[in-house]
């Protein structure tokens, strides 16, 4: 039995997961200096990440995502956009983002012009999702998580992307509200795992890594 078997036996399964899960694609911005790059490499306490997010080539609306942390707490806020929108904002015109009656749209606009943001690479992989009412626990698992610097077309249907990882890796993630069930705590400590910080927007910067070495 697999770690998704032991999983789907007493949480719900992500409506979207299908047999394989579903695919994530996103788009990620830094400023020029790659600051939110460097910034979690040196693990500063307060970071952010800015992406466009699709769920298929084809869909007809992206999500504007802004995730912040602070330590091991985050906080993570998007918007739905339209693929024309999206397309716009993907090539750093930020304007139709004044257009939403929304005072995160607002936001994001002031930050992505005054840090400048442009997009940098695009990660893709396929996720298996989990959820337990309780404590909004949300358990997934990432794998074929592939991502490209050279083509920064998020609704492409063509792109060149390279894995990052081993394709027999697979990152899992448990996030909940206050505190973990105590029955979810069991079947995870069954699960082999290292405990280890992984970004795939930092793996997915290779151009960035070669700078910061």
């Amino acid at each position: 039995m697999n770690n998704s078997d032991r999983l789907e036996k007493v949480l719900k399964q992500d409506s979207h997961n299908g047999s394989n899960g579903y695919i994530i694609r996103s788009l990620y911005y830094d400023t020029p200096y790659d600051n939110d790059f460097f910034e979690k490499q040196a693990g500063v306490e307060l970071r952010r990440k800015v992406r466009l997010r699709v769920y298929d080539p084809d869909d007809s609306f992206a999500m504007l995502e802004l995730k912040q942390k602070q330590g091991s707490k985050q906080l993570k806020r998007s918007l739905k956009i339209s693929r024309d929108d999206a397309e716009k904002i993907a090539k750093c015109d930020y304007s139709p983002l004044l257009k939403y009656n929304d005072s995160f749209a607002v936001e994001m606009y002031a930050l992505m012009n005054c840090k400048c943001y442009r997009p940098c690479a695009i990660v893709q992989y396929y996720r298996k999702a989990f959820i337990a009412d309780e404590n909004d626990t949300r358990i997934t698992f990432d794998s074929q998580i592939t991502a490209t610097e050279s083509c920064l077309d998020i609704f492409s249907n063509n792109l060149n992307l390279n894995p990052v990882l081993d394709s027999y890796d697979v990152i899992l993630e448990v996030k909940y509200n206050g505190f973990l069930l105590s029955y979810i705590k069991d079947i995870l400590a069954s699960i082999d795992k290292s405990e280890i910080a992984v970004s795939k927007y930092v793996l997915s910067r290779h151009n960035a890594y070669l700078t910061h070495i």
